[in-house]
């Protein structure tokens, strides 16, 4: 065991599991993760994914296996990973009767920050995330977003190692979920601290230089991005029909070669240059199709192919309420 050396990996994960009575939450995962790097734990609500960073952060103890973070060992050395590490819980975890700057002073007290910098570092990371002008204020007064900013700012005081942020804009509107990205983005590139994050936005797990996939307390995949979209492999077409079930009968029949990806909501599947396959295939095909989309696989293709599901749980996506669209203008039309 070493004592915080700066080996490549900071963080390594040998079959780490937790059980809740008979739920395993999280099924002897093991991954590393590279100094320096953004890592995305990628996976729906009750994946596993809070669990995991729990253990990782010496909130929770593990049913079995271990790791350690920054060379620290969770079990052994728990105090060590704690003043390695920062942390943004996914609820919101300020007092909001207090202003940002009191939040800060009393966040370096807990932390042991030493009195005779404790200004200089709450004035570093709120100029970090562009709240100098409203230090003073409550934070009762501020937006979603400002209080995202102000706890990212909160885990950096003590210049944490690895800075573990749980679903860090969850809740948060698009334009403020991409302000919070430049300010991580810019953490990576100024301070190169290690960032782990999980989400189950795919649009930020784009950002991330590894993801790891988990679906029920396993890692079904880890690569860069681009990578995990190269193994769907052609173009993804998508199809809304007058009649599903008809469809995928004569699709079966025309094109016995190419196989359908699982969609609970459409049919689905993978061609190789999808742009030429697309006119003769509307031409000859025997039943109305209503809509049909082309594009390039995705993330949720990648979770798709690999667990047949979605990762959206949320209600309707836009594709459902197209297909509902689609199918009452279509009565409609016939009346």
């Amino acid at each position: 065991m070493n004592n915080g050396s700066n080996d490549e990996n900071i963080i390594e994960v040998k079959g780490l599991a937790k059980n809740f009575n008979s739920l395993v939450a999280v099924d002897s995962v093991s991954f590393d993760v590279k100094a320096g790097e953004i890592f995305g734990f990628l996976g729906p609500n009750g994946a596993g994914k809070t669990t995991t960073i729990n253990m990782l952060c010496t909130l929770l103890k593990p049913t079995s296996g271990g790791a350690t973070v920054h060379g620290f060992d969770i079990l052994t050395q728990k105090n060590e990973v704690r003043e390695s590490i920062g942390l943004v819980f996914q609820d919101p975890s300020l007092d909001d009767k207090l202003t940002a700057r009191e939040n800060l002073e009393f966040h370096m007290v807990v932390y042991r920050v030493p009195r005779d910098v404790r200004e200089k570092r709450a004035r570093e990371v709120l100029d970090m995330v562009g709240l100098t002008r409203r230090a003073d204020d409550y934070v009762e007064t501020y937006s979603g977003g400002m209080k995202r900013r102000l706890e990212i700012a909160r885990g950096l005081l003590h210049y944490p190692k690895v800075l573990f942020l749980d679903e860090p804009t969850i809740g948060l509107d698009p334009q403020t979920r991409n302000y919070i990205w430049d300010y991580i983005e810019e953490l990576k590139k100024r301070e190169g601290i290690t960032i782990f994050l999980t989400t189950h936005y795919m649009e930020e797990a784009e950002h991330c230089d590894r993801i790891a996939i988990i679906d029920l307390g396993k890692i079904i995949a880890l690569d860069t991005p681009e990578e995990l979209k190269s193994e769907v492999g052609g173009d993804i077409v998508k199809l809304v029909t007058a009649d599903d079930e008809k469809a995928e009968e004569e699709f079966k029949k025309k094109y016995p070669d190419i196989e359908m990806i699982p969609d609970p909501e459409c049919l689905c599947f993978e061609v190789e240059k999808g742009e030429e396959f697309i006119p003769g295939f509307i031409r000859h095909f025997g039943v109305e199709i209503l809509a049909i989309n082309l594009h390039r696989p995705t993330l949720d293709d990648v979770f798709l192919k690999l667990t047949g599901k979605e990762i959206r749980e949320e209600g309707a996506d836009g594709l459902t309420n197209l297909r509902s669209f689609i199918k009452m203008s279509a009565q409609k039309a016939r009346r």
